[in-house]
């Protein structure tokens, strides 16, 4: 199959994804639009939003759709790498046998990741980079394709560990679950509080996500889109040539290459599923503000002035 027939066909797909997932979650278009994003460029996700907003849920319900296996991980002050990763044990012929955790499934959601000690954080942080995990000198693939899908509660900070900026740089997308509109919430309210169950279908498989993966690396980026993204991410460094005033007066730390990697695969993704054969400006604008939230530092005149995080890279495109 030629790649534009491949392009047409991940449209088609893309839309019949979105119909089955939108069976069980109400609204919430842009959040499952920048999800399948993520998962089609091959990135990491970190849903930002308070309890009940059903985030576990829009998870749980793409991977059914994708034919994934699915693990939910409930991170807590307690849990140590071992619980996630896996552990050694003796098994009847007393040979050592490598028992995998629950990290072992094509999605992984890490609810509420800021709940565990920094070490398992860094257990968490080989398994998205490498997508591997070493455990008694040896080194265990995981499954492919692979994607942590991690929540965090942005109100409750007690108890917490924030995450170093190492482990969220490798989320692609930060993507903020807000409350739904009052008719949303009439129809979440009305589907939720009566005997009916969707029948969700696959849509579709590993092997045909890790091919559309493969396609969107494969699309061209004209010259003039690369230095836009480039461009974009050297304004949010205090120390570049091109930083405006606005980076000078409210940013204490900017964006890395990953960023600028992040901007041309995720614009690419969003274009291929527009049905565009190659992304433009646009296309960058439109995913910027997951990728760049996250990977930048305000400083307290910004919090003082009411700078937030979106304002600031909004005034900076």
């Amino acid at each position: 199959m030629s790649d534009v027939a491949e392009l047409e066909k991940l449209v088609v797909d893309y839309k019949r994804l979105k119909d089955e997932i939108h069976k069980v979650i109400i609204g919430q278009d842009e959040v499952v639009d920048q999800v399948l994003i993520s998962i089609f460029s091959r990135g990491h996700c970190l849903l930002v939003g308070v309890p009940g907003l059903a985030k576990t849920l829009l998870v749980n319900t793409i991977a059914r759709t994708l034919g994934l296996s699915f693990n939910r991980i409930q991170f807590t002050p307690d849990l140590m790498p071992s619980d996630i990763v896996g552990s050694e044990i003796l098994d009847e012929s007393r040979q050592f046998k490598f028992l995998k955790g629950p990290l072992f499934a094509n999605i992984v959601l890490a609810d509420e990741i800021n709940r565990t000690p920094p070490k398992t954080q860094a257990a968490l942080l080989e398994a998205m980079q490498e997508r591997s995990v070493t455990t008694a000198g040896q080194n265990y693939p995981l499954p492919d394709p692979f994607f942590v899908l991690a929540t965090q509660n942005p109100i409750e900070q007690e108890g917490t560990y924030p995450l170093p900026e190492a482990q969220l740089d490798r989320f692609m997308f930060n993507i903020w679950v807000d409350y739904p509109s009052f008719e949303e919430e009439m129809a979440i309210v009305k589907a939720t509080t009566a005997n009916v169950e969707s029948e969700l279908k696959q849509v579709l498989d590993g092997d045909q996500i890790n091919a559309y993966q493969k396609l969107i690396r494969r699309i061209p980026v004209p010259d003039n889109v690369l230095e836009y993204a480039v461009q974009l991410v050297a304004k949010t460094r205090l120390k570049s040539d091109s930083a405006p005033k606005l980076t000078k007066d409210f940013i204490t730390w900017g964006a890395g290459p990953r960023a600028s990697q992040n901007l041309i695969v995720g614009a690419k993704c969003y274009a291929a599923l527009k049905g565009k054969f190659s992304p433009d400006i646009e296309d960058v604008k439109a995913v910027a503000l997951p990728i760049l939230r996250h990977r930048l530092v305000r400083n307290y005149r910004a919090e003082a002035e009411g700078y937030s995080m979106d304002r600031i890279i909004t005034e900076l495109m």
